[in-house]
């Protein structure tokens, strides 16, 4: 078992022998255990496919990266220029007066 400031040490070690994949191990290692994973599960976890959130590419509050309509949605017709306002009976005829 690991404590994360063996992790740590381990982690520079491998950084000053140039070892980044290691660190990036021991890094990831590092940031299960802070998120509350035991230390067998922080070392049979297999982070490889874990990527990095890119800064300024979510919204607040979503974890989705791009607004995606949901499947067969298309958008609503713009309103005819021509009909604006007008009621439901038509035009009002001319005033005779």
């Amino acid at each position: 078992m690991s404590s994360i400031e063996d992790l740590q040490r381990e982690m520079e070690a491998a950084v000053e022998a140039l070892d980044f994949e290691r660190a990036s191990q021991c890094r990831d290692r590092i940031s299960l255990l802070r998120g509350g994973a035991t230390a067998q599960d922080a070392e049979r976890a297999d982070p490889s496919g874990l990527v990095r959130q890119q800064p300024g590419a979510m919204g607040l509050g979503t974890s989705q990266q791009r607004l995606t309509p949901p499947p067969g949605w298309r958008p609503p017709p713009k309103p005819d220029p021509m009909t604006a306002g007008r009621g439901r009976r038509g035009r009002r005829p001319p005033d005779d007066t």
